[in-house]
């Protein structure tokens, strides 16, 4: 099993793309893209060929399942989990995400010195399941 190292993550809040970068790339050691939406967010799954995807629910335009559903289409992609990063985290809600095809669902706001460590976490339970 290779180690994480390639996560795209799609948010639309300059400010939460911002601390993801310093937490994933600069704490986390990961390489990390980050896109402001989920058109830019499918367009950067060719060239930068991600082992994980962490996707925001809730965005303008084109929201995070109907992203999951454009990348669980293309069977190039479809084996990349996606975690779903939202701050409506209730069971019924996760619940649904999962229904989806989400791997996994972080809440909001999330903890900068630890988000790095939950993905790692939930790549291992991927790649063993």
């Amino acid at each position: 099993m290779s180690d994480l190292e390639r996560v795209l993550y799609i948010e639309d809040e300059p400010d939460i793309r911002a601390v993801a970068t310093i937490a994933l790339q600069q704490i986390g050691g990961l390489t990390l893209k980050c896109c402001a939406n989920g058109p830019e967010g499918l367009d950067a799954l060719r060239g930068f060929a991600p082992q994980l995807v962490l996707l925001d629910v809730m965005m303008p335009g084109m929201d995070g399942p109907t992203v999951l559903a454009n990348i669980r289409q293309h069977t190039e992609y479809n084996h990349i989990p996606v975690v779903f990063i939202t701050a409506k985290v209730q069971t019924a809600e996760v619940e649904d995400l999962m229904k989806l095809g989400a791997f996994a669902v972080i809440s909001k706001p999330f903890s900068p010195m630890d988000i790095a460590d939950q993905l790692r976490s939930i790549w291992k339970d991927f790649c063993h399941g």
